[in-house]
């Protein structure tokens, strides 16, 4: 009798021959299991990939903090500091840009004059006139950070571009602050805060009256020391920035 073949060990790998389209090719081995996992890395980037490219990362807006902007914002400008250091605001001559509401940027602008009724009649008197206003500026972006911006604009001013000793870093204020000094006449502190930048900004104009300048060569050199007043600026942005959240 023939007897069944005996098992002993494993069995031998098989050869096989794969016939495809009438070509007769080698015997291939069989795929590892690490090559498997490998094929399903590759392919779940290429989805991944894809997807960030349709999609982009997820929400990637900045933080609002809280704060929020309308038409009345101007009015809630209250200047408390300033107005102690000055004079008080002029609520009847305040003027707003209005409110600019967009998906990417809400903004609004003040222009607030400080009334200065105590020194009216000396500066009538004199023939010399001084007039104080503050400047508010807060933009709210919903779209990108406004982070990298701040930081290249810093130097940047309405009078042009400053030189990097007259912008002084004010610490504990918002997520980076900073005060410039524009000129003589006008000194700016600008805020950034999660997706708010702030800015608030002192400038002081001089006139004489007709008659009054001709001997203007002749007078001691009066001209105001505008960073006496920083620390009034930086209680004041303060407040904004806590009105502003409420």
């Amino acid at each position: 009798m023939i007897s069944e073949p005996e098992l002993a060990g494993e069995f031998d790998a098989i050869e096989t021959r794969e016939i495809v389209g009438g070509i007769d090719r080698e015997p291939t081995e069989a795929r590892q299991p690490w090559m498997w996992a490998l094929g399903g890395a590759v392919a779940a980037s290429v989805l991944w990939a894809a997807a960030v490219f349709q999609f982009g990362l997820g929400d990637m807006r900045p933080d609002a903090r809280g704060y929020r902007i309308t038409n009345d914002s101007c009015r809630s400008v209250r200047l408390t500091s300033l107005g102690a250091s000055i004079a008080p605001r002029d609520p009847a001559n305040v003027i707003d840009s209005g409110l600019l509401a967009h998906p990417a940027l809400d903004q609004i602008q003040c222009s607030i004059p400080l009334r200065l009724e105590a020194d009216a009649k000396k500066q009538e008197e004199s023939g010399r006139f001084t007039n104080y206003t503050v400047h508010v500026t807060v933009a709210l972006h919903s779209k990108d950070d406004p982070g990298a911006e701040f930081e290249a604009l810093r130097r940047v001013t309405g009078m042009g571009v400053v030189s990097e000793s007259n912008v002084k870093t004010v610490p504990y204020l918002g997520d980076r602050a900073y005060m410039i000094a524009r000129g003589a006449d006008s000194t700016e502190l600008r805020v950034l805060d999660g997706a708010a930048v702030l800015t608030l900004a002192l400038s002081v104009i001089t006139y004489y009256a007709s008659g009054a300048a001709d001997d203007i060569d002749d007078r001691p050199d009066d001209t105001l020391d505008l960073s006496s007043y920083q620390a009034a600026m930086i209680n004041d942005m303060r407040d904004v920035m806590s009105s502003l959240k409420q």
